[in-house]
């Protein structure tokens, strides 16, 4: 029996354009009316679970790679920080590089508009920008952003999430040497390689995810996931109801188990209608979809 299911957006829940439609909204309202909840699972920045084309569905949201929770109403249930004294460290080493500090209310950005957009002009993620999902995405985060932050600044502030892009080879190992040496501290769990997505050490959706269903009184078996990437695997090796879309990644297919349709072909939504038309009500028993070897296609 399923009650909680959470998805990421990009590649996953969203259709082909990284858009949420008709047909998605449609599916969460089935999943929603069964009794059961939809929570989405994303590295995005949300301040309300009406964002992006959510409005009215009644979901929760596990955003910033599990470093937030929201519940229905938007109310932060939970949240983990960044180490104050490796973001220091971090903030004062690398003065050259932009860094997006997302805090429970704003992201705090230690450059400037034009530095934060440069730094998807550089590592090539601007041809994504284009795109008008994509476009409207840059312009609600820009909204959210304070920018030209000074350590102290940031300092001030809760920060859940710390974003970056480098494109300077050299700087990038850096970093990455720096966020080694402070394993014990951090995590970097970006779901492209050109980007830093660093969090508390032990954060990611898979353990969000575990405390909103104990938060709700479920167990780990009545979870079901859907992940396509690299800050989807800990979510997907968590939970037996795992499953990858067909364009995510191979680590992302083989951390599922299962293997469902495109994202294109709304997949997810039409995989999580299924799901609930078969078990009925959340009072009702539902089959063991257990994961099995490999990975095995679901259409």
């Amino acid at each position: 029996m399923i009650k909680l299911f959470a998805s990421d957006l990009d590649g996953t829940l969203l259709n082909a354009t990284h858009m949420v439609d008709p047909v998605i909204v449609s599916a969460l309202r089935t999943v929603t009316k069964s009794g059961a909840h939809f929570a989405v699972a994303t590295g995005r920045t949300m301040r309300s679970p009406n964002d992006f084309g959510f409005h009215g569905v009644g979901i929760e949201a596990v955003c910033s790679n599990g470093s937030i929770i929201l519940d229905r109403d938007g109310n932060t249930i939970y949240h983990s920080d960044v180490d104050k004294g490796v973001l220091e460290e971090m903030l004062r080493t690398f003065p050259q590089v932009c860094f997006e500090c997302v805090g429970l209310d704003r992201t705090y950005v230690t450059g400037s508009p034009q530095d934060q957009l440069a730094g998807f002009v550089a590592t090539g993620a601007i041809e994504k920008v284009k795109m008008a999902a994509m476009r409207i995405r840059r312009r609600q985060m820009q909204a959210d952003c304070v920018h030209n932050q000074s350590v102290s600044d940031v300092l001030s502030h809760s920060i859940c999430k710390i974003n970056a892009r480098v494109s300077d080879p050299s700087l990038d190992g850096e970093l990455k040497d720096f966020l080694s040496s402070h394993a014990d501290k951090v995590v970097n769990a970006p779901f492209s390689p050109v980007m830093f997505e660093i969090t508390n050490v032990g954060v990611d959706k898979g353990a969000a995810l575990a405390w909103l269903a104990s938060y709700f009184g479920y167990s780990a078996d009545e979870v079901a996931v859907y992940g396509d990437g690299g800050n989807d695997i800990a979510m997907l090796q968590r939970f037996t109801h795992a499953y990858a879309t067909s364009n995510g990644s191979d680590a992302a297919k083989l951390a599922a188990g299962n293997v469902i349709g495109s994202c294109a072909f709304h997949a997810v939504p039409r995989h999580m209608v299924k799901t609930v038309r078969e078990q009925g009500s959340v009072s009702s028993p539902n089959a063991d979809a257990g994961k099995g070897s490999g990975y095995v296609r679901i259409d």
